[in-house]
């Protein structure tokens, strides 16, 4: 089970939770979340949760294979993809 905090007075249907992260990686999440627009590095994370949860199917490969695309389609990197080639279901 994961250690909570009381709130604080904050909003009462959120409860803060306690995680450890390497110094290197809560900097590579610091750098990405200012960069995508986030507000906050707690908004950005319920983001990614969010998404984890709501799509249990996609793989941790498939999550680096849409960031990598979205990356490269921000950054004028690549040139674009069809829905069916980031799938794979074009042969």
């Amino acid at each position: 089970m994961s250690s909570t905090d009381t709130n604080n007075g904050e909003d009462p249907d959120k409860t803060n939770i306690n995680i450890r992260l390497t110094e290197t990686f809560l900097e590579d999440i610091d750098a990405t979340w200012t960069d995508e627009g986030y507000n906050s590095r707690s908004e950005f994370i319920r983001d990614a949760l969010r998404d984890a949860v709501r799509h249990p199917e996609l793989t941790r490969q498939s999550w680096k294979e849409i960031a990598a695309v979205e990356h490269a389609r921000r950054t004028g990197d690549s040139e674009t993809f069809s829905r069916d080639e980031i799938r794979g279901d074009e042969e």
